[in-house]
C-alpha cells in the first residue's frame, strides 16, 4: 500500500527526532519545516504525493529550486534533513533505498578572507603608543604579522631564539609542528629591536619572567592570543574598521598585497606554511576582485556607457 506524503509522516518523525534521537526543540522545529517545504514542492511542482515515488531526481529538483535564494550551506543542511527523514522512513518499512544518499551535497562556498587595504595596514601599524612598553609589544607583533604572514598561535609561541635580526629571519614552528624559517620585513626588524629594548619592563618587577618567550603579557608570561586578539580590537575599532576583523586579518593582508604586488602563487604558499597550494588559491580570488576593480576603473573600453559618451563628448570639444 502507497505512503501517502502527509502531516502524519510528519508527526512520525517528530516523535522519532525528540523521543529516540533527542534532538533540540529548535532542530526539530529546522527539520519537520524543511520535510513539509520538500512535501509541497513534491505535490506542487512534481505531482507526487507517495513516498514511493520519489527518487533521487526530485531530491535533485527540489534543491535546484531553492539554490537561487539559499546559499550552499543551506541547501547541504536541507539535504542533511531528507537523508535523516529518509533514513527513518527505511527504519519503519516504508522505504528500502535514500533517495537523498545518492545526491551529492552542494559545494560549501569558502568564504573569503577579510583584509585591508595599503592604507589600513599602514594606519594599523602606526596606531599602538610606542611611548608604552605594551604598546611597542603591540606594534612589534602587528608588524611581524603583516610581515611575515605568521599565524597567531605561530607568533605567541615564539621564543627570542628564533629570531636572526641581523639575517632579518624568524624560525616558525608551524602545524603538526612544520618548521619553517620567514623573512622579516624591514619595518617589522626596526619595530621587534624597539619592542627588545623594553621587553624586560614589561611585567610586575617582583614576579619571575618568561625568559624564552619573545612576547610576554602584562605579568610577565608569555603573551596570550585572546589578549592579542583583545589589542588587535582596541587599534581596529580606533580606527573605524569594524569589518569583522582579527589579528588573523594581517596574514590575508600580508598574502593578498603579495599577490597584488606579482608575487608567485606558489612563493607565497611556502611563506605561509601551507602543505597544499589549494589552501593558498583562496587569495587568488581576492586578488582578482582588485584586479577587476583595476581593470575597470582603467581600462577605457570597460568604462560604463554614459563615461564614455562623456569621453566622446570632451574629446570633440
Amino acid at each position: 500500500m502507497a505512503v501517502v506524503l502527509n502531516e502524519s509522516l510528519v508527526t512520525e518523525f517528530s516523535n522519532y527526532l525528540s523521543l529516540i534521537r533527542g534532538r533540540a526543540d529548535n532542530t526539530v522545529l529546522a527539520y519537520l519545516r524543511d520535510v513539509r517545504e520538500f512535501f509541497r514542492f513534491s505535490d506542487q511542482k512534481r505531482g507526487i504525493n507517495t513516498l514511493e515515488e520519489i527518487t533521487k531526481n526530485e531530491v535533485r529538483a527540489y534543491l535546484f529550486s531553492l539554490h537561487k535564494k539559499n546559499k550552499n550551506t543551506s541547501l547541504a543542511r536541507k539535504l542533511s534533513t531528507l537523508r535523516t527523514f529518509f533514513r527513518f522512513m527505511i527504519r519503519e518499512g516504508h522505504l528500502t533505498v535514500n533517495p537523498a544518499m545518492q545526491v551529492v551535497p552542494p559545494r560549501r562556498q569558502k568564504k573569503q578572507p577579510g583584509f585591508l587595504n595599503v592604507d589600513e595596514a599602514f594606519a594599523l601599524m602606526e596606531a599602538p603608543d610606542t611611548n608604552t612598553p605594551d604598546g611597542m609589544r603591540d606594534r612589534a607583533a602587528m608588524e611581524l604579522l603583516y610581515s611575515s604572514g605568521l599565524r597567531i598561535a605561530e607568533l605567541v609561541s615564539l621564543d627570542l631564539d628564533d629570531l636572526d635580526l641581523k639575517q632579518g629571519l624568524v624560525l616558525v614552528m608551524g602545524k603538526g609542528g612544520k618548521e619553517r624559517i620567514v623573512p622579516l620585513g624591514a619595518k617589522a626588524v626596526e619595530a621587534l629591536r624597539d619592542y627588545l629594548a623594553v621587553r624586560t619592563e614589561l611585567g610586575s618587577p617582583k614576579k619571575k619572567k618568561d625568559v624564552s618567550a619573545l612576547f610576554l603579557g602584562k605579568r610577565g608570561g608569555r603573551l596570550n592570543d585572546r589578549v592579542l586578539r583583545r589589542r588587535f580590537e582596541h587599534y581596529i575599532t580606533r580606527l573605524s574598521l569594524e569589518r569583522g576583523l582579527s589579528p588573523h586579518s594581517l596574514r590575508h593582508t600580508f598574502a593578498t598585497h603579495m599577490l597584488q604586488a606579482g608575487a608567485d602563487i606558489r612563493a607565497i604558499q611556502e611563506l605561509l606554511g601551507h602543505v597544499s597550494l589549494s589552501t593558498t588559491q583562496v587569495y587568488t580570488h581576492t586578488n582578482m576582485d582588485y584586479l577587476m576593480e583595476v581593470y575597470d576603473s582603467a581600462h577605457p573600453r570597460a568604462r560604463n556607457k554614459k563615461e564614455g559618451e562623456q569621453g566622446v563628448g570632451q574629446h570633440e570639444k
